[in-house]
Order: structure tokens, then sequence, then C-alpha cells
């Protein structure tokens, strides 16, 4: 982990590291997206702005680490619901463009089941239809009419409830939501939901992987999530050149236009209270004063940082009883010569994804037979490695609070890279010049994350879904807010974006 941490540090803490002051208007404490679109947003409006990252870069868990001529995305790889950032730069009159060079992948995905088959999804709803209807006979009309469904779903969730602060059950439940109530299917599970449409194994998983970007399994998940279908097969997935650290220079480009002052390596180690209010924050410099904090680390870490525990809203039970999104087992690889078989985004799905599932959420256990993604992004953009070569990413979900050591990580890396070669025809072992692994311990210490989760929140079951989920507004401490995934409207880096800009 030390080597990994010196190799990503200091370009970019070079150009943010800014002189300090002792009073702000807002402190944002973390310098995920959800902390970095919040300070963006409050300098625009005249705010005297300060974040402080724990890190040595911004970004949070989009994260980046460079090595041997390799550029690695840590965390986030998947540039979704181009709305949402469209909407972000429309708030300071710029586009994406303006600051990003967006390619739209073709094929979006690779999907390589059990028997070695695959079938890749590509941005042309008839094509993928017709991948549909060639595994099951008119499954191809009933992805549409999924889809139609799924469309609806989305655009109800943008006029109601995704841009708007939800402080109650009764915010949650506008006539338009009343409206359409049924068509949301709330109480039924997304298992149950997908399959009456796809009797077919293979297809009911096409479309039910992308919950595990929303930190969910299809039994514990309701049907109304399926709207994250409109944003796979219609809105299309791009990749930022350069990689995900692109996205977030941008956020931080904005900021800085607007005064934003950013201050990497700056852990908060205190936030000071007086009756219901902050007026500050203790870091390794001192005592920064502030009218107001936008809490963008995890909220279970932040409350343990105050100095009346009696106003947290939430106590260790409390977190202790919730389902959390998963952790993950993360291998960093660079390989030499070709990646056959593989595309940018590649998912392979162990022979019982149910039973890993299980393992993540029910029965807590390192996975035998897990599904697993791989990120090739140097197929895209042949700068994040050296010529010749290619930057691999291995990602298997796994479930939090996994004890682990070093010897323990290697072994298991070793186990799947043999799994990956066996059961997928993934022949990478033979190929690695570079490898760095990043698991459940190594987002605890880096990121302050509970039990070590690796999407920043709790996942999106029915009781912790809109009203259910931590809010916005700390319910005891009035000048005290929340952005990112731990909060609403809830996982993921587009979610995050939103979280700063509910009114």
């Amino acid at each position: 982990m030390k080597s990994v941490k010196k190799s990503r540090a200091r370009s970019q803490a070079k150009s943010v590291h800014t002189t300090r002051t002792t009073e702000y208007d807002v402190v944002v404490i973390g310098g995920g997206f959800g902390g970095l679109s919040a300070a963006a947003l409050l300098a625009k409006d005249g705010k005297k702005v300060v974040v402080l990252e724990k890190n040595a870069v911004l970004g949070g868990r989009a994260n980046v680490l460079k090595a041997k001529g390799f550029q690695f995305d840590m965390g986030p790889s998947w540039y979704m619901m181009p709305d949402v950032f469209e909407k972000f730069f429309a708030e300071f009159g710029k586009k994406p463009a303006d600051y990003l060079d967006l390619v739209k992948l073709n094929p979006q995905y690779r999907i390589i089941f059990p028997d070695k088959t695959h079938v890749d999804m590509l941005p042309n709803l008839e094509h993928n239809k017709a991948v549909f209807e060639k595994i099951e006979k008119g499954a191809g009309q009933r992805l549409q009419d999924y889809l139609d469904e799924a469309r609806v779903k989305y655009e109800l969730s943008v006029r109601t409830v995704l841009y708007k602060n939800i402080d109650s059950i009764f915010d949650f439940f506008s006539w338009d939501l009343l409206k359409n109530g049924k068509m949301l299917r709330p109480f039924d599970s997304m298992q149950k939901y997908v399959a009456e449409f796809f009797t077919s194994e293979k297809l009911q998983q096409i479309i039910q992987f992308t919950l595990v970007f929303l930190g969910g399994a299809p039994h514990n998940m309701p049907a109304l999530y399926s709207l994250i279908s409109h944003v796979d097969f219609t809105m299309h997935t791009f990749y930022p050149m350069g990689g995900m650290s692109e996205v977030v220079k941008s956020f931080v480009k904005i900021g800085t236009e607007y005064g934003v002052k950013y201050q990497t390596e700056t852990p908060v180690l205190e936030i000071i209270t007086e009756g219901q209010k902050i007026t500050g924050v203790r870091t390794k410099d001192g005592v920064i004063k502030t009218k107001a904090v936008v809490a963008n680390a995890d909220m279970a870490h932040v409350e343990r940082l105050f100095t009346d525990q009696n106003l947290r809203m939430y106590d260790e039970k409390y977190w202790q009883n919730r389902t959390f999104a998963p952790s993950a087992f993360l291998m960093y690889l660079g390989v030499k010569g070709k990646v056959a078989g593989l595309e940018h985004h590649n998912i392979f799905f162990g022979k019982n994804w149910i039973e890993h599932f299980k393992e993540i959420f029910e029965k807590p256990s390192w996975p035998k037979d897990p599904s697993v993604y791989l990120n090739v992004p140097s197929i895209t953009d042949p700068s994040v490695a050296p010529k010749g070569q290619h930057t691999v990413m291995i990602l298997v979900p796994v479930a939090c609070g996994l004890e682990e050591t070093q010897a323990s990580k290697e072994k298991y890396g070793e186990y799947i890279l043999q799994y990956l070669e066996e059961k997928a025809g993934i022949k990478l072992k033979d190929k690695i010049v570079y490898k760095s692994i990043f698991s459940v311990s190594d987002f605890a210490s880096t990121y302050n994350s509970y039990a070590g989760n690796a999407l920043g929140g709790v996942a999106h079951t029915l009781m912790q879904t809109g009203p259910f989920r931590p809010p916005n507004k700390h319910k005891k401490i009035s000048n005290l807010f929340f952005s990112g995934a731990g909060t609403v409207p809830g996982i993921g880096v587009p979610s995050a974006v939103i979280s700063a800009e509910r009114r």
C-alpha cells in the first residue's frame, strides 16, 4: 500500500494545495464527486469555500494509480447518465466537451458466460434486441417493453425526487409519484420483476448486473430500480480519454475558477460544535472556523468526529443494522502483449451467481465462484499503458468486514487469476509485469469507509431507498449537510453529483 500511495501522489497535490486561511463560509469535508460538486456550486453562489481532503489527491474513491507507465482508475470506471454531467456543467454555462474528450464505447461491454460464450452489448438497441431474441424467442420485443417501462420510471424519478430534498416520507409522495405508483412496483424485488419478462438466466443476468453499480442484489432491491436499464441500454456508456481522473480534474478546474480552495493531505480530526451548530473543524494545522459544513466523507465516520457525541443522528448500533453496499477485491495489473477475448468493459458471470450474492449479503465469505468485472481502458485509450501493453483492473464484489492480511490477499489474487483462466478462458497471469492489490481493509484505511464498503453507503434495499436513506441535512445540527453516495439519492458517481444539487 505504501508504494501505491507514493506513486499516485504528487502531480495533482501540488497543483491544488493552496494557501490556507482560518475562516470560510463553508468547509467541505472530503474531495469526492459529491464534495467537489457542492464546493463549485456554493462558490458560484458567492460563498468562500475550502475542500479538505484526507488523501494526497482529490476524487475520493475516484482515485488514480500510476506506476511503471500504467495508469489505473482505482474506483469508478463507467461514465454513465451523461444527462447528469451535462446538467452540472450547464450550471456554470459549460458543456462536458469544454473539459472532456468523451468517447462512446462500442461495444459498451462484453458479457462472458460460464460456458465461455459471450455477447457484446452495443450502443444500438436493434442489435441488442437481436441478441436477446437469439437467446430466447420473443425476448427482443420483451426487452423493448422492459425498456419502455424503465424509461418512464427514470423520467418520473428525474421529475419528482432526484433533484429535490426528501426530509420525510411525505416529501416522497408527490401527486406524480402517487399517480404512477403502481407502475413503480416498489414492493416487488428486481428478481421477481425481471423474471416476468425473461426466462433465460443469461438474459436475467444481463439485465441485473447493473444493480451492482447501486450496491445491491436482485433479491433485495425493489423493482423501481429497473430504471438503471434505461441508462444502460438507451443513454449508453462513455469513456473520458485519460480516465475518470479527468472528470475529477474538470470539477476541480470549475471550482478553482470560482475561488474554491483545496487542501489535500488534510484529514479532519475534530468537528467542533457549540449548541446545535458547528463553529469549526480541527486539522493538523489548527482550527478552521466556518459558518457551515458539507460532509462528503462517510457519514458514520463524520459523526464520530463531533465534540458533542450527543448530537449524532445515528449510533453504532444503527450502522451495524444497515445493509451496506459490498466491498471489493481489486487487482490492478499491467500486462504485456494482447488481452485476447476482452473489450474495454467485461463482466464474467460465475456459474452460481445467486450463491455469490449470498456470500456478499447473507453469509459473508470470500467468494469461490464469483462474478468478476474486468476493465481494460487501454483498449480505448493507449495513453494509460506503455506501448504494446495493457492496464487491467479486476474487481470481485465481496462482503464488507472480511478479515484479511497481505498474504491472504495475495493468495486470493492468485486464486482469481487461475479461476478466470479455467472458467472464462481469460489468460493473464503469465503476462503480468506489474500488480497491486486493494481490498476491504484498504477501503477502510484509505477512505474511512464503514466496514470497508467500496461504494460509500448503504445498499438500495426498499427500506434504504429515498426517504429511508440518511438525509442531506443533519437532523440535529442546523449547519451540517451531506453529499455523496452515503445520502440521497444514493450510490454511484451521478448520484453523488446530484446530491450536491438537491434543493
